[in-house]
């Protein structure tokens, strides 16, 4: 079988890790909103793929999540907005999304995890960077330090004005004072408002790109066959999540 590795623009022959067996993360949805179009041509598509490595007798372990907190406030303002909590919300637009994928007879991954769930593997993943110079902390945020990263934009390809471009676009600011370097993104974020947790530099939680290297090696190792999403994931997400997933040991 042959399959698109977006790092190569091109197909490339499936050869799993470990013999017959399978592992797949597809990064999943922040729920947030109503699941469109975009949606289901993803997680159908995958689930066509997950059928079709079953029937050639391969063993698939697929993981999806729900972005269900992250250091955006999609989620914590509809929240505010509703005079709810943000568990409310996320469970409202989770529940929403799992009707819909059962309306269209995509079968449900292996594990279905939320991102809250990951904190402390998120927190242990960033002190490893950390002490390993790849991370750095400043007024109580954790940002990872692209520099250290020598093959950093090569996904996605875009050049340094495209990327700040995007990042500005996509809730990580580069204008930040706090950052070394305009692309350089948060994998912790000082707050002491609902949702937070503690951690060794004080209350906050986790940015949205780590939270995915953090459940990929919680759930499937540090090495999967196949990490999949929508094609706007590419950047920032992907590129992000490719550098400190590899500078993770």
């Amino acid at each position: 079988m042959r399959i698109y590795d977006t790092a190569i623009r091109s197909k490339k022959d499936l050869i799993p890790l470990s013999g017959n067996d399978v592992t797949l993360y597809v990064c999943g949805i922040t729920p947030n909103n109503a699941t469109h179009v975009g949606h289901a041509f993803t997680y159908v598509s995958f689930d066509v793929l997950v059928r079709y490595l079953t029937y050639k007798s391969y063993n698939v372990n697929y993981v999806q999540n729900a972005t269900d907190v992250n250091d955006g406030d999609d989620v914590i303002k509809q929240a505010a907005d509703a005079g709810k909590t943000w568990r409310e919300i996320a469970d409202h637009w989770i529940n929403h999304f799992n009707a819909q994928m059962s309306a269209l007879n995509v079968n449900p991954p292996n594990k279905y995890i939320l991102a809250s769930s990951a904190v402390p593997k998120i927190i242990e993943i960033n002190k490893s960077l950390i002490k390993n110079g790849h991370a750095y902390v400043k007024n109580g945020n954790v940002y990872f330090d692209t520099a250290t990263f020598a093959d950093y934009g090569k996904l996605s390809r875009f050049t340094t004005e495209q990327m700040i471009m995007i990042s500005r676009d996509r809730g990580n600011n580069p204008e930040d004072p706090n950052k070394k370097n305009p692309l350089d993104f948060v994998l912790w974020i000082k707050s002491d408002a609902e949702p937070y947790w503690e951690s060794p530099w004080g209350k906050g939680r986790p940015g949205w790109h780590i939270e995915c290297t953090a459940m990929i090696h919680e759930y499937l190792g540090e090495q999967i066959d196949i990490h999949g999403g929508g094609r706007d994931l590419i950047f920032p997400h992907h590129e992000y999540l490719l550098s400190h997933h590899y500078r993770h040991p």
